[in-house]
């Protein structure tokens, strides 16, 4: 019985081996599966059209040489474990028709599947590095138009009046009814005033609509625990898109107390006072209290204090893309690892740029540490750099995270030892920087962060000379998940 069924293609290579050992698989039943290393040269272009299941070897120096660059392939993980075979050139042709067979079979099925992913999979990631470049683009363009992501359109200030008796026992028993006086093109978001607010357990809900359509845009439920005696932001999952339509907020309450939903002050216009299906004194010719934001119709709206997500979105987590704080970056603390001290300052902040600078010196590593730059749910930082000065000398440039309740020299003397460039999930590895055109580097975490880290910026000297070599790090950006906690309105407070 033949143990040799149909041969793969060609293209894919299965088999690693070494090049002083072709004499012994030419014209064998596995050829076409085997990628031949040259001794000692662990070329990562030997990973082009092959996806390597098995090494094989005929005597001790090639299979010496063989362990040599399975270790570099192990570092890059990126496929699975590489088994190495020794074979006797006296029974290599039952041996070959044996890996033939099982190369050949399901497992040889299974690595083209493998491959076939792992070369979408790069596909895909370049993809995301285009999209993530086109978002950074747009939001240059905004701010160089100095647009706002989120303004405020319209306010109506709370009003108390001494005849007032409130409205909380109406709102426990029906509801109101409020029409914004705004278009619905690019609403994010409303305030509503609270005076007061209950300590027992109830309920605000509210609800926005279409008036034209009586289509429901979004609902929340809120705890009262969950609410301040003060202005309380309704933040929309996306600002309003679509033709320009009128906008009715609803309000209710449910619980043992009443809760002081603030009026504003007696308007001329009835059409835009609030009404009821119940009478109620305090209602004539009043308002709610309430303020309007808009943004870019389509996207979602940025965080602000005390916002409340709406109930009727998913608990999947959206990114949420900010700057870091120039409070944050002026606090950034000398880090360096170095035999000499110099006689110049080599890591400072630059007022009028929001920029760091962080120059190299030979001998040690240059390293500023921002210290809580970075929050519990950080999926990605990134910054760009450049020599600001024509003449300056290149230099490396790198960026690693690093415990909030530890001292980062250790980490930083690590990451300025040979070796060390592969990038990890909390190193970017070494980039060259000249005074030609910036860098990007970053940091791509596989899960967000779970607590606080500090950001470290460092640099190194690439020659003898550090002449004018002004490194300037700057355009510090953080990638956030902010999860909606739906079903009890939940709020999220950011700083």
């Amino acid at each position: 019985m033949s143990l040799a069924p149909r041969q793969l293609p060609a293209s894919r290579k299965l088999v690693l081996a070494s090049a002083q050992d072709r004499r012994a698989i030419e014209n064998s039943a596995i050829e076409h599966l085997v990628r031949f290393i040259d001794p000692g040269v662990p070329d990562i272009t030997l990973f082009r059209n092959t996806f390597p299941l098995l090494a094989i070897a005929f005597s001790n120096e090639t299979e010496a040489a063989l362990k040599t660059t399975l270790a570099s392939i192990r570092r890059l993980k990126t496929i699975p474990e590489i088994s190495l075979l020794r074979l006797d050139q006296g029974n290599s042709e039952r041996d070959f028709a044996l890996i033939q067979a099982l190369l050949s079979g399901g497992v040889g099925q299974l690595a083209s599947f493998s491959a076939s992913i792992a070369s979408e999979l790069t596909l895909l990631r370049r993809e995301r590095e285009a999209l993530l470049e086109n978002y950074r683009a747009l939001e240059d363009a905004f701010q160089a138009k100095n647009w706002e992501p989120l303004t405020e359109a319209f306010a109506h200030d709370p009003y108390v009046d001494p005849k007032d008796e409130g409205i909380g026992q109406l709102l426990s028993k029906s509801f109101i009814d409020q029409l914004l006086p705004v278009s619905s093109h690019g609403v994010a978001g409303i305030a509503l005033h609270m005076n007061f607010v209950p300590k027992s357990a109830g309920e605000l809900c509210v609800t926005l609509s279409y008036v034209e359509s009586d289509e429901t845009i979004m609902e929340w439920i809120v705890d009262y625990k969950n609410l301040v005696a003060e202005w309380n932001y309704f933040s929309l999952s996306r600002a309003c898109g679509g033709s320009a339509q009128t906008l009715r907020l609803r309000v209710s309450t449910s619980g043992s107390e009443t809760i002081g939903l603030s009026l504003g002050y007696p308007i001329a216009s009835e059409r835009y006072t609030i009404r009821s299906e119940t009478e109620h004194p305090d209602l004539d010719m009043r308002p709610l209290a309430f303020r309007v934001y808009t943004g870019v119709p389509g996207v979602a709206p940025v965080l602000t204090p005390n916002m409340i997500a709406p109930t009727d979105v998913s608990d999947a987590p959206r990114i949420q893309n900010y700057h870091l704080p120039v409070d944050l970056l002026k606090q950034t603390a000398d880090v360096s690892v170095r035999t000499v001290i110099p006689d110049f300052e080599t890591v400072n902040f630059l007022e009028h740029e929001n920029a760091l600078m962080c120059h190299p010196v030979p001998g040690g590593i240059t390293a500023g540490a921002i210290s809580g730059a970075l929050e519990a749910g950080t999926v990605s930082v990134s910054v760009s750099a450049i020599i600001d000065h024509p003449e300056g000398r290149p230099a490396a440039v790198s960026i690693l995270l690093a415990p909030a309740n530890e001292d980062p020299r250790p980490r930083v003397e690590e990451a300025g030892r040979s070796g060390s460039n592969s990038p990890s999930s909390v190193f970017s590895g070494w980039r060259k920087v000249g005074p030609g055109n910036p860098v990007n580097i970053n940091i791509q975490l596989d899960e967000p962060l779970p607590g606080p880290m500090n950001l470290v910026v460092l640099s190194g000297a690439i020659g003898d000379s550090v002449d004018f070599s002004w490194l300037k790090i700057s355009d510090f950006r953080i990638a956030k998940q902010a999860v909606s906690l739906a079903g009890r309105g939940k709020t999220h407070v950011q700083q």
